[in-house]
């Protein structure tokens, strides 16, 4: 049986990964510690996996700015001496860390206590955390097609980006039932991410007219605190009552977007690796400010995929007009659900917790081979 620690909040993008790989681990018999922040959103999305072991620990994310870069610094310095202290209590075969803040006083501990760093890179363009520890890392995980400068080809394997286990793709009508919605014509998903996207939810709200007199029932997840569940009503064609239905947090993702005949999303790699696994066509709005511009690298993988459309947030005044070209365009949409099914050709999970345990099985015996007496 084998140990790991996986560093993996801040965000339902770390989140989310780190839990199906746990799964997997948890399931073969093998123990794993989950270091999570303090964010709300973090917390919520624990709540249904009580058979996994969470502990939160403090940590700052790099906003830039004298007093930021100083209150960073002094962040990571005390994550890595809390892990040091976790380290020597938990005593793991091996750390998994998923980028963020979380990771980086982690990885360090780490290395300087022999244990194998093993990092996973979910964006199309490696972030800060994942370059600033690349060095110290046994393995690195990486989405197809990406490198990453001066790491040997040999510690390198594209094995994807880790879907939860419940997230799958079900029938339309069957997700509606669940998600207890009456959708009489077509349905389109908004979602802004596991922190939401107030310029998304703006649009649905001001839009919102315009599509239910096309038919098109409306379901957006807004992200915690920046709204309350509601639903509005407007009357369609001949009379029919169209709904918008808003909630700030859902944990039945899979039904959510399963249910969609189309989406608008942003392009965190979570949210593109959930819509692949459910099929769902979706036009990708990255957010314009992530780190690196990583969401812009992550939708236009997809749209070259030929799995979507790339629509930038400075051109949202067209997307209404793209979303009722595109919802009625059958030919397209059933051109991007056979590219979609053709992108999920793996267990991401099962590939990633198999690879971590031979490397834990590895540092077994370079460390009995260490200990062994002279004869």
């Amino acid at each position: 049986m084998s140990k790991i620690i996986i560093a993996c909040g801040g965000t339902g993008g770390h989140l989310a990964p780190g839990i199906a790989v746990a799964e997997v681990l948890q399931e073969g018999g093998h123990q794993c510690l989950l270091l999570i922040s303090h964010k709300q959103v973090d917390s919520a999305l624990v709540e249904k996996y009580g058979h996994l072991n969470f502990m939160k620990t403090p940590g700052r994310a790099y906003t830039g700015g004298l007093f930021q870069s100083l209150a960073f610094l002094g962040s990571l310095l005390s994550g890595f001496f809390a892990s040091r202290r976790m380290l020597r209590t938990e005593a793991p075969d091996l750390v998994l860390l998923f980028g963020g803040f979380l990771s980086l006083g982690l990885g360090l501990a780490a290395q300087i206590k022999g244990i194998p760093v093993v990092l996973h890179e979910a964006n199309c363009r490696p972030g800060r955390a994942v370059r600033m520890i690349k060095h110290l890392s046994t393995r690195i995980y990486l989405p197809d097609g990406v490198r990453l400068r001066g790491v040997p080809p040999e510690r390198i394997r594209y094995f994807g980006y880790p879907v939860r286990k419940e997230i799958k793709h079900a029938l339309k009508a069957d997700a509606w039932k669940r998600l207890k919605i009456q959708v009489p014509n077509k349905l389109l998903v908004v979602i802004g991410g596991s922190q939401g996207a107030s310029a998304l939810n703006e649009w649905v709200t001001h839009n919102f007219e315009v599509l239910a007199k096309a038919g098109i029932s409306l379901y957006c997840v807004t992200g915690l605190g920046k709204s309350s569940a509601s639903t509005i009503h407007e009357v369609g064609k001949g009379g029919v009552d169209i709904t918008a239905t808003f909630v700030p947090f859902s944990n039945q993702m899979g039904d959510v977007i399963s249910a969609a005949d189309l989406v608008v999303s942003r392009a965190g790699a979570g949210s593109i690796a959930e819509i692949i696994r459910c099929r769902a066509p979706a036009i990708l709005v990255p957010y314009p400010y992530a780190s690196d511009d990583h969401q812009q690298a992550n939708a236009l993988a997809h749209e070259q995929h030929g799995a979507g459309i790339l629509l930038p947030q400075n051109k949202l005044d067209t997307l209404t007009d793209e979303v009722l070209d595109l919802m009625f365009n059958d030919w397209l949409l059933a051109k991007f659900k056979s590219n979609l099914e053709r992108l999920d050709r793996f267990e991401s999970s099962q590939r990633i917790a198999a690879d971590l345990l031979a490397l834990c099985d590895k540092q077994k015996i370079d460390n009995s081979e260490r200990v062994k007496p002279m004869r």
